[in-house]
C-alpha cells in the first residue's frame, strides 16, 4: 500500500530491470528515543522479509542519505531513484542533499505516498483552516482515494543479493536516549497495525462518533503509531472504514474528516510555512495577543523537569503526562488541556511551545509528525457544544498554544484570544476522577 513503491516497480518493469529498496538509518532524529527507533526497526524487519518474498533486495544503509545513498546508486548502476515525501524541514533537507549528490544522468522522483491527495496537489498555498481546504480535498478524492494495485513478485532478479542485516548492530549504532522504554501495548509492523485497524472496525467504530471525546471510553482507532511510521497506510484505513458507512455513518464521516481533511491540513501547514514549529508561524492576530499578555502573572510556574515528571498541582494534567510517558500516547481531549496548561504555567509562549514540542517528540510514539505541530479539532463538535477529537493523531502544539487553524475567542489573562480550557470544564465533559486514578505516580 505504497504509491512510491508501486511507481518504482512500474518503472523497473517497463525497463526490465531489478528493483531495490533502501532505508537509510540515521543515528538520531530530533528528540526520538529508543522507543521510536525500536518501533521503526522492528517494523522494518517485517518489510525486509516481505521484500525477500517479492524478489526485491532490501538494503539497510547506516548513515545519512546524502552520505550513503549516492555511492550505493553508483556502485549498483541504479538507473533511477524514487523516494517518499514528508513536509518537515529535516526530511526535506535530506531529499535536497541527495539530489545535489546524485549522478546527473540518474532521474530522481518524489511521490507523496504520505497523503491521499498529494500535498502539492491538494492546494498550492497555505490554507487558513479546515473550511478552506475541505472542499479542495473532497473534490479530488474520487481520483486519489482508490484501491491500490498489487505489488507483484519482481521478475527481474538483482545481479547481487542484499547483504544480510545485522539488526542488533543497527540498534547499537544509534545515538539516542535509551531511558524512554518501548511500549507494550503496540506491536510494530504492518500485520499488527492491520489487526488494530480490524479491531477498531469491529469493536470501536460504532462508538467513535459519540464517545471519542471521553478519555475513559475505548472509542479511538489507536492507529497513529502505524500511520506515523508508514506501517499502515491512511488510505488503506479509509478504504476499509468506508465499507461500514451504511451502518455507522456518523462515525465513518467523522473518521474520514479527521484522518483525511485534518491530517492533510496539518501537512499543508508544515509544507508551506517554514515556521511550523515556532510562535513566528502563528497568524498575526495570535502573535499579537500572545505578545500582549506575555508579561501577565502566571498562577503557577514549572520547570521542564517538573512537567516531565508529572509533579504539578493538577492531578488531571499529571495523569495525562504520565499516560504519555508510560504508553507513548495521550487522549486527544487531554492533549489540548495538557498543551494549554503548559502555556499557562511557563514564562512565555515561546518557552511553552518549546517544552510542549520536546515532551511530545520525546514520548509520543507519533511525535515528530505534522499532526503533532498543528493537528486540529473537528469544528462540527465545537459548534454542537462538545469538543471532538483527533481520530488517530496528536492535537497539535501550535493549535493549542498559538491558535493555528482556530479563531480568536473572548480575551482573558495569559491566553489573550487563544482558546481557553480549565479543570472545571473537563469535569463537565467526562469522569475526571476515573482517569486520574488510572494514572497516578505509584501505579
Amino acid at each position: 500500500d505504497n504509491w512510491a513503491f508501486l511507481y518504482a516497480q512500474r518503472l523497473a518493469l517497463k525497463q526490465e530491470l531489478p528493483l531495490h529498496v533502501c532505508f537509510c538509518l540515521v543515528p538520531k532524529f530530533l528528540d526520538a528515543t529508543i522507543r521510536h527507533y525500536g518501533f521503526m526497526l522492528r517494523g522494518l524487519q517485517e518489510v525486509a522479509k516481505e521484500c525477500r518474498e517479492l524478489n526485491v533486495p532490501f538494503h539497510l544503509l547506516l548513515g545519512y542519505a546524502k552520505d550513503v545513498l549516492p555511492p550505493f546508486v553508483v556502485e549498483h548502476g541504479v538507473g533511477g531513484l524514487v523516494t517518499d515525501f514528508c513536509p518537515l524541514r529535516l526530511p526535506r533537507q535530506w531529499v535536497e542533499d541527495v539530489r545535489e549528490r546524485l549522478p546527473e544522468d540518474v532521474p530522481f522522483v518524489q511521490v507523496d505516498a504520505h497523503n491521499i491527495v498529494p500535498c502539492w496537489v491538494a492546494s498550492p498555498k497555505q490554507e487558513y483552516s479546515a473550511r478552506t481546504i475541505r472542499g479542495k480535498i473532497h473534490a479530488q478524492l474520487p481520483e486519489f482515494l482508490t484501491e491500490f494495485p498489487p505489488i507483484i513478485r519482481h521478475p527481474y532478479p538483482p545481479s547481487c543479493p542484499a547483504e544480510p542485516i545485522a539488526w542488533e548492530a543497527c540498534y547499537s549504532s544509534l545515538q539516542v536516549d535509551r531511558t524512554v522504554k518501548e511500549v507494550e501495548w503496540a506491536t510494530p509492523g504492518t500485520a499488527a497495525g492491520l489487526a488494530v485497524l480490524q479491531s477498531f472496525i469491529a469493536e470501536r467504530l460504532k462508538s467513535f462518533g459519540s464517545h471519542r471525546n471521553d478519555p475513559n471510553k475505548a472509542a479511538l482507532s489507536n492507529l497513529s503509531p502505524w500511520f506515523h511510521f508508514g506501517q499502515v497506510s491512511t488510505q488503506r484505513a479509509i478504504l476499509e472504514v468506508q465499507k461500514h458507512r451504511g451502518k455507522y455513518k456518523e462515525s465513518v464521516d467523522a473518521f474520514v474528516e479527521e484522518a483525511v481533511v485534518r491530517r492533510e491540513l496539518a501537512e499543508n501547514f508544515c509544507y508551506y510555512n517554514e515556521n511550523y514549529d515556532s510562535v513566528q508561524g502563528a497568524y498575526d492576530w495570535a502573535q499579537t495577543t500572545l505578545k500582549l499578555h506575555a508579561k501577565d502573572k502566571r498562577p503557577f510556574l514549572y520547570e521542564l523537569q517538573e512537567l516531565e515528571q508529572g509533579t504539578t498541582h493538577d492531578p488531571l494534567w499529571n495523569a495525562a503526562q504520565l499516560q504519555m510517558v508510560r504508553e507513548g500516547k495521550m487522549h486527544g481531549f487531554l492533549r489540548m488541556y495538557w498543551a494549554k496548561k503548559i502555556l499557562e504555567w511557563t514564562h512565555s509562549p515561546e518557552e511553552a511551545l518549546r517544552f510542549a514540542i520536546y515532551l511530545n517528540d520525546r514520548y509520543e510514539l507519533d511525535g515528530r509528525d505534522p499532526n503533532g505541530y498543528v493537528g486540529k479539532l473537528q469544528e462540527g463538535g465545537i459548534e454542537q457544544g462538545a469538543l471532538s477529537l483527533m481520530a488517530k493523531a496528536t492535537v497539535g502544539c501550535l493549535w493549542s498554544i498559538c491558535g493555528i487553524h482556530d479563531q480568536g475567542w473572548a480575551e482573558r489573562a495569559i491566553f489573550g484570544k487563544i482558546r481557553y480550557m480549565n479543570y472545571a470544564g473537563c469535569k463537565r465533559k467526562f469522569d475526571v476522577g476515573q482517569f486520574e486514578r488510572r494514572y497516578t505516580p505509584d501505579t
